[in-house]
């Protein structure tokens, strides 16, 4: 998996969000903020990481069990899916 073209991750004032620029703005309008997980989730995904490499990115990062990271985890990347962020 991989985020499309179009969606930064930029930190604004101690706080991440993602937005879209260019053409990926006609098609989603508005931004995403991102918690710090989040944050280790989506710099991953810009590396094409697929959902065990995530799953293994926020183990660890984070003192959590993989099946906690496995459920967060699949839940971002359906949120992401259904945003049409995702390629």
């Amino acid at each position: 998996m991989k985020i499309k073209n179009g969606f930064m991750l930029r930190e604004v004032a101690g706080s991440y969000i993602v937005v879209a620029v260019g053409k990926a703005s006609a098609q989603f309008n508005g931004l995403i903020t991102l918690n710090e997980t989040g944050v280790v989730i989506w710099k991953a995904l810009e590396k094409g990481a697929d959902e065990n490499e995530l799953v293994a990115a926020v183990t660890a990062e984070y003192d959590i069990d993989r099946e906690t990271a496995a459920r967060d985890v699949s839940l971002f990347v359906e949120k992401c899916k259904k945003a049409g962020i995702l390629e």
